[in-house]
């Protein structure tokens, strides 16, 4: 995105300094609407998911009290990018990344038309709260959090989890559960404020000594590219300059912590431009905020890294920067594809019985489906399927 240099921008630097100074001198802001809480009744920040989903995650997402919608958008966000045509190369496929024998017990019509279809969207999102909550059902008397044993279920199946009694002991389970519940957050509609980390000063300390510099798309600041960044590049080498790692790309830094909003900005938040505000897959850009309505930003091919102001067309919103956020984020391929996540290789087979399926939301969910005999566990990109009824998760290269 070409952002301009407003008239006033290089008058307003000395005050965005003065600020600048202020923050540094004091260490933490005054606090910000940013979430914190969890659970069933937690409502979607705004932006944080494709408009058309928005609706049908908040229902989905109450199907059970192990759920949110929160909880439910990480989900999707780690399996699929909320990408519906995604396919791993085991064969997953669509939003929710169903194998086609999950899909065939928990498929669920999400729109009343009447199909079953795993590459339709609303379909997914309402297969998968619907596998969550039969899942949450099998481990419901195993001690700990319910959510994180539910998480655990989905990636590691439910006998993992009874005969661990919690998340089991397998890298790749703890990594997931952790990963979903750590980017719940930032899908979280902001309910209690929160103190801006002081890690944030030294970010901007960092992009301050770039000011100045030639913009280079693709630039991350390597002596081969004479020390130039591109938007994202400054962002990212920003935040590593403080020990917080983001990914590249600007439509994933979006996700590295909650949504302040306009309001309730503070130097350091990272603010970004969409070419469809309501659709987050469309970020484009991002700048660090710095105070008064200015930022830090690399703007485009034949600028120099500069502050300009932010209120301009296509100013989606903000994110306040967390390590664990950050950390969290899902890897992408060499397609941009989200890499889904890994399963353990060899954890215990699932249990021979099945609860009762889960009530669905009024009024518009379809019928509850019947009980089937045990939930099937899928595979994802980069996992070898052993044969059917071997009563095994499929083996990771």
């Amino acid at each position: 995105m070409v952002l301009r240099k407003g008239a006033t921008a290089a008058a307003a630097a000395g005050v965005v300094l003065a600020c600048f100074v202020g923050l540094v001198t004091v260490g933490t802001y005054a606090a910000s609407g940013t979430p914190q809480q969890q659970g069933n009744a937690a409502g979607l920040s705004p932006g944080t998911v494709p408009a058309a989903f928005q609706g049908p995650i908040e229902q989905w997402g109450r199907l059970c009290p192990d759920l949110s919608p929160p909880l439910l958008a990480a989900q999707l966000y780690q399996e699929s990018g909320f990408d519906p045509r995604a396919r791993s190369g085991v064969g997953a496929e669509g939003l929710a990344q169903f194998m086609p024998a999950t899909w065939a017990t928990y498929g669920t019509d999400g729109n009343n038309d009447g199909r079953k279809d795993p590459w339709d969207p609303l379909d997914a999102i309402a297969s998968a709260a619907t596998f969550d909550c039969a899942l949450a059902t099998y481990v419901g008397k195993v001690p700990g959090d319910r959510q994180s044993n539910m998480l655990a279920a989905y990636n590691a199946g439910p006998g993992a989890v009874t005969k661990y009694q919690g998340v089991p002991p397998y890298r790749e389970t703890q990594g997931y559960v952790r990963n979903i519940l750590a980017t719940a957050r930032s899908f979280a509609a902001p309910v209690t404020p929160v103190e801006v980390s002081a890690q944030s000063a030294a970010a901007i300390y960092f992009a301050q000594t770039k000011l100045g510099t030639p913009y280079l798309w693709g630039g991350e600041g390597l002596p081969s590219q004479n020390g130039r960044f591109d938007c994202s590049g400054l962002t990212q080498a920003a935040y590593e300059s403080v020990g917080i790692n983001l990914p590249r790309v600007a439509n994933d830094q979006w996700y590295a912590g909650p949504h302040p909003s306009r309001d309730q900005l503070r130097p350091g938040d990272l603010v970004f431009w969409a070419t469809d505000l309501t659709d987050p897959r469309s970020i484009h850009h991002v700048g660090i905020y710095v105070g008064g309505g200015y930022m830090i930003n690399a703007p485009h091919t034949g600028a120099v890294i500069r502050y300009d102001k932010i209120d301009t067309r296509e100013y989606i919103g903000a994110t306040r920067v967390t390590s664990d956020a950050a950390s969290a984020l899902p890897t992408r391929n060499a397609d941009g594809g989200v890499v889904a996540p890994s399963r353990p290789a060899d954890p215990p087979a699932p249990p021979t019985s099945a609860p009762a399926a889960p009530s669905t939301p009024a009024p518009a969910a379809p019928a509850a489906q019947p009980a089937p005999a045990a939930p099937v566990i899928r595979p994802t990109a980069g996992a070898t399927a052993r044969p059917t009824g071997s009563g095994q998760l499929p083996a990771k290269n």
